[in-house]
């Protein structure tokens, strides 16, 4: 197979640009470098594509090492033909070598295998032929023998059958046939074992049926549960008669009565007690694997919209974990993200101390300068904001809250890492930090967190989970390196992420720093232990240094263009100022000729656009694109709202028809389904998660009815 063709199909991009991403990945670049820094290479192929090739490449190259052994082991037994070598050579998946390999894969004992053994092979061969000239009970006659372990002619005859079921079961033609009818064809059934209870979580599917090719991720991935739980019974009802028509007419294709009798007791058999549950396992294989592919692609837009969420920066936060019996744990951070102070209150039931816990806010806010409020999203969230909109209304300082999704804050506040960062703190104080830490920085804060206990959706501990670590982490590699660091500041779980630094070399970036000072020099990373050459051309880009000897080294420009973007500076007559990058606006406007510059500085045009892109803007911040959280003073009610109005909300609950989002006036409002996307979608769980935050805009409130309309649509 030509891997490289195969691609370019694929992925539907030039020749060129396959083989030179497939190059740059054999030299073991990562992803997030060849994406940002070597476009010209790859015709600015981006990371999202580039992980798909990478993808690919790996399944087709292991696609090829199996062709290999698959041929290496039928050439040993002799059986490898040219025709059967050429049928291999053209499969395209896994599963088309498995077919072509069936018959000649080392088996454990089976009845046919025991025929063989018996020495009624010769007999299958008569029947098959289909040219008896004679009854069926005297061409087995000559095999009954006691020393064989063949009894009786009903015996010969019987392991005959085996023999020839088991060829039509193992023949790659049949299979790939009633493979693709069971699933274009094929329904899913599934009904409940034992009694009903109109409780359950799965009451829906306790008698239901419905297209194999077309049941919708989310059902496939419930059924699968409640078939875990062994609540249901799930199974693939194939066009059982229409295929066994298809086989009789390619099995027996003379017209001798005798033998086409037994054929078609075969057929029936070998579809029946082999070929049936193998493919019905195959096809639930398949239809499980496209619905794991499109959660994870679901979870990887959750994931990456909650860690591009914008910092809020330069304020003192109080962040706020609510709860009852145990009481709210506050902590307040300083700008920078260090911990001032940590206290509990107890406003909510059952101890209902609000003044007390007013007073302790009132000194809080006045001792630290408090001006935002963060708080969780989880138990008592809906009670404390209640007291937090009351408590603003009483004091004349300007604060304000913000609700954020604070899942697995609690699994961090009782991690490894969180006793290492704050050893003299309990859980619910480590939990706080957090939730008030991410409003300052979400993706500093949440990449300390397993990326599956961020909330990224349902289903996920029914996924396969070396696959879905993969495309979490994937996800997170490319949200750090798209917003990259900040060498002076950033923290081992940060720095880890950065391409090409593994968490080894992240604890000796830092301990380095903690030795030496703060970098002032990118050429500095050189010196960290088992950080090397290689090493070094991958993170560099990615690692900022502010105030630094060389102002380059606050941009994303790569050291390997300094040389140019100087040059460049010079042929406008413009210099780097060691403050800053004072005169740059418009840089791109003085560069008439951009193909004659890229010539003359020895790089690249996209090479050249991203050095004139990044000196007008250094050090620019992607996630200041994305919409930032609402800062509420008060908490709204259902009259405070007017179409129009954009809120951000958190996605409570699912349904088939749409989601239901909390949007603050303790009334869920409804995302319709056919206003969730502007692209078509099958379900509202394709477009979000459970815990999700998202954007939506009032359509309608209607009072009477207690019922708000919402878009997604923005």
């Amino acid at each position: 197979m030509d891997i490289i063709a195969s691609l370019t199909s694929e992925l539907n991009v030039g020749r060129g640009q396959v083989e030179a991403a497939v190059k740059l990945i054999d030299e073991g670049n990562t992803i997030p470098f060849i994406a940002r820094y070597r476009k010209e290479a790859t015709g600015s192929l981006n990371d999202e594509v580039l992980r798909t090739l990478d993808e690919r490449l790996r399944y087709l190259r292991g696609l090829e090492e199996k062709k290999a052994q698959v041929m290496a082991s039928i050439a040993d037994q002799g059986k490898l033909t040219g025709e059967l070598k050429k049928k291999i050579g053209e499969a395209r998946t896994m599963v088309a070598v498995d077919d072509l390999y069936l018959p000649y894969r080392p088996k454990r004992k089976t009845r046919a295998s025991m025929a063989r053994e018996r020495g009624l092979e010769p007999l299958a061969d008569w029947i098959a032929s289909q040219n008896a000239g004679t009854s069926l009970e005297d061409a087995a006659k000559p095999y009954v023998s006691e020393e064989k372990g063949v009894d009786s002619v009903k015996t010969a005859i019987a392991g005959a059958k085996d023999i020839l079921a088991e060829r039509i079961a193992e023949d790659a033609g049949y299979r790939t046939w009633v493979r693709e009818i069971t699933m274009n064809e094929g329904r899913i059934a599934s009904e409940v074992r034992g009694e009903e209870d109109p409780e359950s979580v799965y009451e829906k599917y306790f008698h239901h049926e419905e297209p194999a090719k077309s049941c919708p991720g989310h059902r496939v991935l419930a059924l699968n549960r409640g078939e875990k739980e062994k609540i249901l019974t799930v199974k693939v009802e194939a066009p059982e008669e229409k295929i066994l028509q298809y086989l009789e007419a390619h099995v027996i294709t003379g017209k001798d009565p005798v033998t086409s009798l037994v054929l078609k007791e075969v057929v029936k058999d070998s579809y029946g007690r082999l070929m049936a549950p193998a493919i019905e396992r195959e096809i639930r294989n398949a239809v499980t694997e496209k619905a794991e592919n499109g959660a994870f692609q679901v979870f990887k837009k959750t994931l990456n919209q909650l860690l591009m969420e914008p910092p809020i920066s330069g304020q003192v936060v109080l962040g706020w974990d609510p709860a009852f019996r145990t009481g709210c744990k506050l902590a307040v951070v300083d700008p920078t993200g260090k911990v001032l102070d940590t206290v509990v209150i107890y406003p909510t039931a059952p101890q209902n101390k609000v003044e007390q816990a007013k007073k302790v806010l009132k000194d809080l806010i006045e001792k630290y300068h408090v001006t935002l409020i963060s708080l969780g999203n989880g138990t008592a969230s809906r009670e404390s904001e209640q007291i937090i909109a009351d408590f603003l209304k009483e004091i004349p300082e300007d604060v304000r809250y913000v609700i954020v999704n604070e899942a697995g804050a609690s699994v961090y506040s009782a991690s490894k890492l969180a006793t290492e960062e704050f050893p003299g703190f309990d859980v619910g104080q480590r939990s706080a930090v957090s939730i008030a830490r991410r409003l300052q920085d979400p993706l500093a804060e949440l990449v300390k967190i397993d990326p599956k206990s961020i909330g990224v959706g349902q289903y996920q501990h029914d996924l396969n989970q070396k696959r879905l670590d993969e495309v979490l982490g994937s996800v997170v590699e490319d949200c750090v390196n798209r917003v990259g660091v900040d060498l002076n500041t950033a923290s081992v779980s940060l720095l880890e992420h950065i391409s090409g630094i593994s968490r080894t070399i992240a604890k000796n970036i830092v301990a380095y720093r903690e030795e030496n000072g703060a970098f002032t020099d990118r050429k500095q990373l050189l010196k960290v232990p088992k950080l090397g050459p290689k090493a070094f051309e991958q993170c560099a880009g990615f690692m900022r240094i502010s105030g630094g000897a060389d102002p380059l080294d606050a941009t994303s420009v790569h050291p390997e263009s300094y040389r140019a973007a100087r040059e460049l500076l010079e042929r406008l007559g413009l210099e780097l100022d060691p403050a800053g990058f004072k005169g740059m606006a418009g840089l791109g406007r003085k560069v008439k000729d951009r193909k004659s510059m890229a010539e003359a500085l020895g790089i690249g045009e996209i090479t050249l656009d991203d050095i004139i892109s990044e000196l007008e803007k250094p050090a620019r911040d992607p996630r200041e694109e994305m919409p930032r959280p609402i800062l509420r003073t008060d908490v709204l009610d259902m009259k405070d709202l007017k179409p129009g109005m954009v809120l951000k909300g958190t996605v409570r609950n699912i349904t088939d028809f749409g989601a239901f989002v909390d949007i603050g006036v303790h009334q869920d409002g409804l995302v319709h389904i056919s206003e969730m996307s502007e692209k078509f979608i099958r379900h509202p769980l394709d477009a979000v998660s459970i815990g999700d935050i998202v954007d939506v805009k009032v359509l309608d409130v209607n009072m009477a009815k207690r019922r708000i309309a919402l878009s997604m649509k923005l």
